[in-house]
């Protein structure tokens, strides 16, 4: 599938950012190793619906007049309050030239450690770096997690199959995904908190303790005074 877009050059004096926006372009610009820095316009809508579909790893056709340019999404700058694209750099690349491009990574498959193990997938890449020629660049790669059997399995970059006339560029023990184990967390004994009752019941008790021992005490205190007066009648 061709993906082409309309685009005109871009007068710097008169074409600002604003002016743009409000006519439904943004400004950009293309360049490459043997093409000069050009910049152009395009329209919004068309640009962002076949950055949707392009991605940076896509090749997209600039149209001007009777010139066509081969390129990629480079870059994109976007608002940061919309998310919308601003400004776009297209790189052009030569006839016949092989590009390192870096294409998301779409996981598939069920891992038997996550389904029947109970364990958690663990994405360690999110894209490939990988090397092809325009025309066989994908647009994304598929990695297959079936072979993630245990906790013990690891998915690297060199078991990846990539698509006829595709090379990785990663190195290829580098680990695109795993499975983690997840361990059961201990659950602390929460100290039983004291019976406040219990303890004024058992200070009560002492109280009344302390209480009948003094009561004898005085009684033999006051026996004693009463023989001290008998004796001194005497």
């Amino acid at each position: 599938m061709t993906l082409e877009l309309s685009a005109t050059l871009r007068d710097m004096k008169k074409d600002s950012p604003e002016s743009l926006k409000n006519k439904g372009f943004i400004p950009s610009i293309f360049y490459g190793k043997k093409q000069k820095s050009t910049p152009i316009i395009v329209s919004i809508a068309e640009f962002t619906k076949i950055w949707k579909t392009a991605g940076e790893s896509s090749v997209v056709t600039i149209k001007m007049g009777s010139e066509l340019y081969d390129c990629l999404i480079y870059a994109v700058d976007l608002d940061p309050i919309k998310n919308t694209p601003r400004h776009a750099d297209f790189y052009v690349f030569e006839k016949g030239q092989k590009l390192k491009v870096k294409v998301p990574i779409e996981f598939v498959g069920v891992s038997p450690a996550v389904k029947d193990l109970g364990g958690v997938l663990v994405k360690v890449l999110h894209e490939l770096e990988i090397e092809a020629s325009p025309k066989d660049l994908p647009h994304r790669i598929e990695v297959d997690i079936s072979s993630l059997l245990d906790f013990k399995s690891q998915m690297l970059a060199k078991a990846v199959k990539l698509p006829t006339g595709v090379s990785l560029v990663n190195g290829p023990e580098e680990v695109v995904a795993s499975v983690y184990e997840p361990k059961e967390e201990k659950i602390e004994e929460v100290p039983t908190a004291p019976d406040l009752s219990a303890i004024e019941v058992e200070k009560k008790g002492k109280k009344e303790e302390e209480g009948a021992e003094a009561a004898p005490g005085t009684d033999k205190g006051a026996a004693t005074t009463q023989a001290e007066k008998k004796a001194d009648k005497k």
